[in-house]
């Protein structure tokens, strides 16, 4: 439990909890306060947005009037999270989702649902509604509508916010409500987001009480079903299970893509202008995510991805950006709130990712590589999907030799990053290996030639034959923990003496406090450093663990696993001198990187005769 703080702005990331109904999504506070939701997409603007701009941001908070303790979990196997206030007087229990129907995957009710409920004696509960459109920018025209509810109107945007909470206005602006929740009593709060229309009485019906309390039991039917199909496949730990839930909460039911992260401009330092917009779709990151979930047990998740990067890039590899909206949206531009004040006065505050038009080689490996596994399950590509593939081939030997921006898109100058050139290999070895098992047709004499042409070039160039190691880019002495996911695409065994001698050097020379900085700092040209990077710490795991380094390999994992909050998120890096999370949260690319290291730690451990991870973690 964790005693109630006065009042303050800007909790830590960590305070917060994650909801989503694989469509919009919303973070909510310890303290009961909903600082963060978009609909009615993940990458829609904000209508509660105070995370970015404490005083104009907007939220949504239930909390007891009265000094209280909270604890808090999600409901088993789903993204409803439950949050106790305790009180001198009582207790009770906020439950908070996006309620789901099975018609969901293109009409979704689009609502937030919190229904609060007594445990025991009687608690008085302070209720404040206070919307903001457009991250801040717009206050909405809130009016009375039919009976106990109101609609919040601004432009496209609206609201419709009802239950059996009863509501005043104190201004244009903003609800409030004071409530007694007594042992056994249930009280319901819903926000409807409907896009704006003219007003009168036809715009939406309310849904009454009953049909609120069926929509929580279904919402819970749903994420307890999809869980299931993992679960029956092969048991898992927990916080792997946990972190299968986020990253479906993180894609799109419609579309198949999958957003990297919930939110935007939360720094990677604390008032530092490193702060981007994640609510989109990486190709890059979405695959590892199809992977992780494949893994576990979800392989239909692979599929959609599949599908949505086809129609995306239009069938053709040459229509292929390194990322999309999570409706397949191509322009991504980017620009900043003016006025806005950033988390903990971190500015700019960005909408939008330029990186969308940087060329980053790896992308083609990715793809390949999604082939190659969703082939081995069993499936094979028809005539359209193996042109498409066939394509990403011959693109890279028409781009392989182009400096790139690399996986950290960087904003600097393009470089010959060396694992850019490594998957432009990959994609090539299985291209040719889907060509070979499937009989295609394809040019394969020329696809052999380019394999070992870039195999040669990086093996000379992007390695430092002196201290026997591979390096960031061509002609450099730095190191990249990008590095660290060599071994996973092929190109060279985890116990090569080569590979060895990089992750002893990325470790002493990239490591910090136990965890890993994704390169040096100073490297992408800004002034401020950086917290370590969560993903690559769980990739350093892994790599030692594949290496039979099983004690330093476990070392590593549980520091990077304890950065996590206590319902088993992790954001995308780790301040160790502040202990605190930075970056955008939840982060995917993280969840991602945990399952894969735990389930590798496992399987080590497991041939070894050995404890398993699940089992130290607990001594």
């Amino acid at each position: 439990m964790k005693p109630m703080q006065s009042l303050h702005t800007y909790p830590a990331i960590s305070d917060y909890g994650f909801i989503a109904d694989c469509h919009s999504a919303a973070l909510v506070s310890r303290e009961g306060s909903i600082d963060w939701c978009c609909m009615p997409r993940i990458d829609s603007s904000s209508c509660f947005g105070r995370l970015l701009d404490w005083e104009s941001g907007g939220f949504c908070k239930i909390a007891p009037a009265v000094e209280f303790e909270t604890s808090r979990c999600y409901l088993q196997d789903t993204l409803v999270l439950e949050t106790q206030f305790h009180t001198g007087t009582g207790d009770l229990r906020l439950i908070d989702l996006f309620s789901m129907c099975k018609e969901g995957r293109h009409k979704p009710h689009q609502q937030l649902l919190r229904i609060i409920e007594g445990i025991q004696g009687e608690v008085a509960l302070d209720v404040h509604i206070v919307p903001r459109f457009e991250y801040g920018a717009v206050r909405p025209w809130i009016r009375k509508y039919l009976s106990n509810s109101f609609i919040a109107l601004a432009g496209c945007d609206g609201l419709l916010i009802s239950g059996d909470i009863l509501l005043h206005q104190p201004d244009r602006h903003c609800l409030m409500a004071t409530v007694t929740i007594k042992a056994g009593e249930r009280r319901r709060l819903s926000l409807l987001y409907r896009l704006s229309q003219p007003l009168d009485d036809g715009w939406v019906v309310p849904p009454d009480i009953d049909e609120l309390d069926q929509r929580l039991e279904e919402t819970l039917t749903l994420w307890r079903t999809w869980a299931a199909k993992g679960k029956s496949a092969d048991p898992r730990n927990e916080l792997i299970n946990r972190s299968a839930l986020v990253l479906k909460g993180l894609s799109n039911a419609a579309t198949g893509a999958i957003a990297a992260a919930a939110t935007t401009s939360l720094p990677e330092a604390i008032g530092g202008i490193r702060n981007w917009d994640y609510r989109f779709s990486w190709v890059r990151d979405s695959v590892f995510t199809v992977h992780s979930l494949a893994a576990v047990g979800y392989p239909m998740e692979a599929d959609g991805f599949r599908r949505f990067i086809e129609r995306s890039a239009a069938g053709s590899a040459d229509e292929l950006q390194i990322m999309f909206g999570v409706g397949g949206e191509r322009r991504l531009e980017e620009y900043e709130v003016q006025g806005a004040d950033g988390y903990c006065g971190s500015r700019p505050v960005r909408i939008g990712n330029a990186a969308f038009r940087q060329l980053q080689l790896d992308i083609y490996g990715e793809l390949l590589d999604l082939a190659w596994r969703w082939h081995q399950g069993g499936q094979s590509p028809d005539d359209d999907y193996w042109a498409f593939l066939k394509d990403l081939v011959n693109e890279v030997g028409r781009n392989w030799r182009r400096k790139d921006q690399g996986i950290w898109e960087m904003r600097g100058r393009a470089r010959h990053f060396v694992f850019s050139k490594v998957m432009c290999w990959s994609a090539v070895d299985k291209g040719i290996a889907l060509a070979e098992e499937l009989g295609r047709k394809a040019p394969l004499e020329c696809w052999y030639g380019l394999r070992n042409e870039i195999r040669n070039e990086v093996e000379n160039l992007g390695y430092d034959k002196k201290r026997g190691i591979f390096v960031q880019y061509y002609g450099a002495k730095r190191l990249d923990a990008a590095l660290l996911r060599m071994p996973m695409t092929g190109f060279i065994a985890f116990d090569d003496p080569r590979m060895v001698r990089t992750v002893d050097a990325i470790s002493q020379e990239l490591g910090k406090d136990g965890l890993v900085l994704r390169y040096a700092s100073g490297t992408d040209g800004f002034k401020e450093p950086e917290g370590a990077f969560l993903a690559c710490s769980f990739w350093l795991a892994e790599c030692l663990s594949r290496q039979g380094r099983r004690e330093e390999a476990h070392e590593v994992f549980e520091k990077a696993m304890a950065t996590g909050n206590d319902l088993g998120l992790f954001s995308e890096q780790f301040d160790t001198c502040s202990r605190k999370m930075l970056g955008n949260f939840p982060q995917g690319l993280t969840h991602l990187s945990f399952i894969s290291a735990a389930m590798a730690l496992d399987k080590v451990s497991r041939q070894s005769g050995k404890n398993t991870w699940k089992e130290i973690q607990k001594n």
